[in-house]
């Protein structure tokens, strides 16, 4: 994705007020790239007079933000106790297998971003993935192949990041959700 300097200074002059709009600057640029350009954090860090360190800072502390492209669609998999007990490591393996990254990876067509997370405090429900803030909940190896496809339906495409070598028929039954 181009960074355009003249998107990015009107969505900065937008976001600021002060040195204390930083937070909302970035989250405007990270909506707008689904990540920090350093290209923005530096045209950010004049615009609002404070230092690229400081804001290189905030955009290190806060996981919301990130130096790295995501994916169009996040997909979290809950690693907690409870999850881990009842199948984690194995829908994570499946996305593994699927998506062909790591945790923290994004696939190259940059349609997928997959991340563990410790808990997501819906432990009856384990295992969880949640697709761009939607919860799936008592997720298996097969479930992940619904929701892959459900995502890349919603998309109208097939997504090239899907590997369709390891698609298996596998579906869920009636009433079941992904």
């Amino acid at each position: 994705m181009a960074i355009s300097i003249t998107e990015l200074y009107d969505l900065i002059n937008r976001e600021a007020q002060d040195d204390a709009s930083l937070i909302a600057v970035l989250e405007g640029i990270q909506a707008q790239y689904r990540y920090l350009p350093f290209e923005a954090l530096a045209l950010a860090s004049e615009r609002l007079g404070v230092p690229l360190s400081q804001a290189f800072s905030v955009a290190t502390f806060y996981h919301a933000f990130s130096l790295r492209p995501k994916g169009k669609h996040c997909l979290h998999v809950c690693m907690g106790t409870a999850c881990h007990v009842r199948g984690s490591p194995q829908v994570l393996d499946r996305l593994l297998t699927k998506l062909g990254v790591r945790p923290g990876g994004t696939t190259r067509d940059r349609q997928f971003t997959l991340e563990t997370v410790n808990c997501l405090g819906a432990c009856a429900l384990g295992p969880i993935v949640v697709t761009d803030g939607e919860y799936s909940g008592q997720m298996t190896p097969q479930k992940v192949d619904a929701l892959l496809r459900r995502v890349a339906k919603v998309e109208g495409v097939a997504s090239t990041s899907i590997s369709p070598s390891t698609e298996r028929a596998d579906t869920c039954s009636a009433g079941e959700s992904p």
